[in-house]
């Protein structure tokens, strides 16, 4: 949902823009800075140092929306720029529930590495429905919405590090990551359905 409302965070990304456009950084550079910090917060994570790591994942997201924010800031926003975004994107989700996989987590119904794939996968199928009704011309404008897009998920992977802090048991950690796996492949199912909905509807 909160890809249909970027426009509630204009405001803050200007001063995020200004601020992070003072620097001789291009927004590219923010791009390559988010995996590096990925990485290290994994790194941190196959150490069960999850503060650590957190704070490695919170600062790798957070680079993602400076990148773009000083891209239109400085008027430097270009095609190679967003794609090298959505690449990296995905690649950050990606390396943080990889990182996942090196906790002990509890079964919950199902293995809790079990509910990580889920999420993976949720969260790759949910971008790829997007790309493929574009790629295939059964939407004009690129499909977003649905429950649960990537902002919501960000939001619940950082509810799933710190109650992995909290509780070192990782019971509420794979009860979150348990939700975010139900519901990203719910989204996906939305997707489906509106693509197919607006193609109908030509």
């Amino acid at each position: 949902m909160l890809d249909t409302k970027r426009h509630w965070f204009k405001d803050l990304e200007k001063i995020v823009g200004s601020v992070f456009g003072a620097f001789p950084i291009t927004p590219n550079q923010y791009t390559y800075l988010s995996g590096v910090f990925a990485l290290i917060g994994l790194w941190y994570m196959m150490g069960e140092n999850l503060v650590l790591a957190t704070i490695m994942f919170l600062i790798a997201a957070g680079l993602d929306f400076v990148d773009g924010a000083v891209a239109r800031k400085k008027n430097m926003s270009s095609k190679v720029g967003a794609y090298l975004d959505t690449v990296f994107d995905r690649y950050v989700e990606g390396i943080i529930f990889f990182g996942m996989l090196f906790l002990m987590l509890p079964e919950v119904i199902i293995p809790g590495q079990a509910w990580v794939y889920l999420a993976i996968f949720g969260s790759v199928v949910t971008t790829y429905v997007k790309a493929a009704a574009k790629e295939k011309d059964l939407v004009n404008q690129e499909l977003k919405g649905g429950l649960l897009s990537r902002g919501e998920r960000l939001i619940l992977i950082f509810i799933a590090l710190i109650s992995g802090i909290m509780y070192p048991d990782y019971l509420y950690m794979t009860y979150v990551v348990a939700i975010i796996a139900i519901l990203a492949n719910f989204t996906a199912i939305q997707r489906v359905h509106s693509a197919i909905s607006i193609n109908t509807a030509k």
